[in-house]
């Protein structure tokens, strides 16, 4: 029972940490309007939240080897106070990049942190577990557009207030839990970081090669969705339930993928999940009207998110304990750094003159050109499972 309650702990916290993470993108017109500012410097931004997610992964993941797992998590929270407070006190666009960035680093220590944990305190059901897990994360996805909104008629900094002031009473409570919990011994044996991700460099670099494309480019996707519908022609909030569409339907996913993962091979559940993404963007482009883009728009978001606990349980359960979360820390970091620039570079795209259409349907054939090639190589049963 006391692990339990410390899951339910964990989804509060997670909950939380991910808001940190996906509050940016439905600000960006506040942030454009506000600070006079262009895309490509709204995307910097938000790039900053995920490069901050990525920055501290690495050195938590040697923390890992010399701390238990669960003081990182609490320590997380922490940090995320601190930083959402300090976001919405910003009176200048450095400053705003500089709290974004501490907001993302909270998120990166936490997931490089927790996701082991579970994984360890759950042995017998690592996909349902981080489904479940992952289900919390992506409610905070649906959150994020309403909450911005009812902010907006205020202040845009009640958002990131509310996040400051949420994730420090969960955190007090996850730290009861804690205490309360008789943690797992499966890590002990690992204690370094870069020999534990020079033993299963296969199974990090297979991981990346199947995951790390496709997140790059829905970084830029989901964090300019609102741009993108209103350029197609919906009003502000038709364009804001677009989003929240998308968001909405990775709670079933995760879900869905969680319980997948734990029946069906991983590295096959993966490419068709890729395969299905670049399919969706080419409908994307090609639908047309309110409904049609709904439609596409639940399934974009039904899709991509079923990705995350796919990956996660495939690394994760592949890991051995004397490597896991060392290993894990190095595949989270560069997965991380790698979607953190898409929508940088999106932003950087459209403001040189480029249509989202057009880079649409490039990203989609630079992913079905990587599929080609990991399906062959799974073919020739040359990726790990």
């Amino acid at each position: 029972m006391s692990r339990r309650r410390l899951f339910g702990s964990l989804c509060g916290l997670v909950f939380f940490l991910n808001l940190a993470r996906v509050v940016f993108a439905p600000l960006l017109n506040v942030f454009i309007a506000e600070f006079g500012i262009g895309e490509a410097t709204a995307g910097l931004i938000v790039t900053l939240t995920w490069v901050g997610s990525a920055a501290l992964r690495l050195p938590a993941g040697w923390l890992l080897t010399r701390v238990p797992r669960h003081h990182l998590v609490l320590a997380s929270g922490a940090i995320l106070a601190g930083a959402a407070a300090g976001a919405g006190a910003a009176t200048t666009v450095r400053q705003l990049m500089l709290g974004a960035f501490l907001m993302g680093t909270a998120s990166g220590v936490y997931f490089v942190s927790a996701n082991p944990l579970l994984s360890e305190l759950f042995p017998e059901a690592v996909g349902r577990i981080l489904g479940i897990h992952g289900a919390a994360t992506q409610s905070a996805a649906v959150v994020a557009a309403p909450l911005v909104t009812v902010a907006v008629w205020f202040d845009w900094r009640y958002a990131l207030w509310t996040i400051a002031v949420g994730v420090a009473v969960v955190t007090v409570y996850a730290v009861v839990q804690a205490r309360r919990t008789e943690m797992p011994a499966a890590g002990e044996a690992d204690r370094s970081l870069i020999a534990g991700a020079l033993s299963e460099w296969r199974i990090i670099l297979t991981a990346l090669g199947l995951a790390g494309l496709v997140v790059f480019v829905w970084q830029g996707v989901f964090n300019f969705y609102e741009l993108y519908m209103q350029s197609r022609g919906l009003s502000p909030t038709a364009a804001s339930t677009m989003l929240t569409i998308v968001f909405a339907a990775g709670i079933p996913a995760f879900f869905i993928a969680g319980e997948l993962v734990d029946r069906l091979p991983s590295v096959p559940l993966l490419l068709a999940i890729v395969g299905s993404f670049a399919g969706c963007l080419l409908l994307l482009v090609a639908a047309d009207g309110f409904v049609a883009l709904a439609v596409i728009s639940a399934v974009i978001g039904f899709v991509i998110h079923a990705l995350f606990p796919a990956t996660d349980a495939y690394i994760l359960t592949a890991l051995p304990d004397s490597a896991r979360a060392s290993a894990y820390a190095v595949f989270s970091s560069v997965w991380m750094l790698s979607q953190s620039i898409g929508s940088s570079v999106l932003g950087s795209l459209i403001e040189r003159g480029y249509a989202y259409d057009t880079v649409f349907v490039a990203a989609s054939v630079a992913l079905l050109a990587t599929l080609v090639v990991l399906a062959g190589l799974e073919r020739d049963g040359r990726l790990p499972t």
